[in-house]
């Protein structure tokens, strides 16, 4: 069963060792956990170069445990489900439309200057081929000076771009998500303060989408 934990949950388990580490240190060796079988691999890594996971878990930006434990928090709720972990999901307002939501995602995009660069309405394109789904349009969006930023910053970041939205047709009505950009900026390296600014600004400006998605705010 842990092994399975440790397989699903990566990169949180990673990052919460790391900065347990660099806060306690050998403490650590006392919890009863680093006995069991299931944890050896990762134990063996963190023992293999102790130094180096000291100082990832030192190197990470403000705020990183408690995005850890939020999503350590969602991956238990449900149940192991690592893209309810790793996203922001908002419950659309009933009675709203999907062209409602989607007019008010683009009213708040203008506002705040990120640019719509990305439309696949794929339940239509599912429906052409004669398969029927609940409405599924699959939105994306980019900052083109952040994301140049980024991907100079940490290359690999720009398998997560552009940003997306989708706004998905559920059994209880109509649901928005996006990626946890908390976990993108929060459990990673510091980064600059300019490059930590404007990331915060595509955070909130994703964030905001949500909300205002939800509820046909313009």
């Amino acid at each position: 069963m842990i092994k399975n934990i440790l397989a699903a949950i990566g990169v949180i388990a990673i990052v919460a060792g790391g900065f347990l580490y660099s806060k306690l240190g050998p403490m650590m060796d006392l919890m009863p956990l680093m006995s069991s079988p299931g944890l050896q691999p990762v134990l063996k890594v963190a023992l293999e170069n102790p130094e180096g996971l000291k100082a990832a878990g030192e190197n990470l930006n403000e705020g990183a445990p408690e995005v850890a434990a939020d999503m350590l928090k969602l991956w238990i709720e449900s149940k192991g489900e690592l893209a309810t972990t790793t996203t922001w999901a908002k419950k659309v307002q009933e009675g709203l439309s999907p062209d409602e939501v989607l007019d008010a995602l683009a009213s708040v995009a203008t506002e705040m200057n990120i640019r719509a660069v990305g439309d696949l309405p794929l339940s239509k394109e599912l429906e052409a081929r004669g398969i029927k789904t609940g409405y599924i349009r699959v939105l994306s969006y980019c900052n083109p000076e952040t994301a140049a930023k980024m991907i100079k910053f940490a290359a690999p970041m720009g398998a997560y771009l552009p940003c997306r939205i989708t706004l998905v047709e559920k059994e209880d009505g109509l649901w928005l998500y996006t990626l946890n950009m908390d976990m993108m900026i929060k459990l990673g390296q510091k980064m600059p303060p300019e490059l930590l600014e404007e990331t915060t600004r595509v955070r909130d400006t994703l964030w905001a989408m949500l909300e205002r998605g939800a509820t046909g705010e313009f």
